[in-house]
């Protein structure tokens, strides 16, 4: 009984430094800015639903013509081989991927456009 009396009076007289702690939510906060196509590569989830668009990083419009797209993309079989802009891989669900992006019919509520395809060493950023 006498120990624990002096181990309180010296944790109560010690001058101890108040440390603050950061919350895990803000240590982990994802990067808050615009989204840049030419940087958009892995596993990629592509969201049909309006009502989802609020868990999506961007919305993106699929172009029928090359020459109008900002980023021609390539699907990849395997997420390991997508490792450069315009290599996707399909993700089998939107908790899987890298990237969620919300494809629209319009192109002007389209943050960029995409055009698919078929040659890999095509695949990339045309700016």
């Amino acid at each position: 009984m006498f120990f624990s009396f002096l181990l309180t009076a010296a944790l109560a007289l010690g001058s101890a430094q108040p440390t603050v702690s950061v919350p895990a939510v803000a240590a982990h906060a994802p990067a808050v800015g615009p989204l840049e196509p030419c940087k958009i590569f892995g596993s990629v989830y592509l969201e049909t639903d309006p009502a989802r668009r609020g868990y999506c990083h961007g919305t993106v419009y699929v172009e029928p013509e090359e020459a109008f797209a900002d980023v021609l993309v390539f699907k990849e079989s395997n997420k390991l081989f997508a490792d450069k802009a315009g290599l996707w891989a399909d993700a089998p669900a939107r908790d899987f991927a890298d990237y969620v992006l919300l494809v629209v019919t319009d192109r002007s509520r389209a943050d960029f456009s995409i055009h698919y395809t078929k040659v890999r060493s095509f695949a990339g950023c045309k700016n």
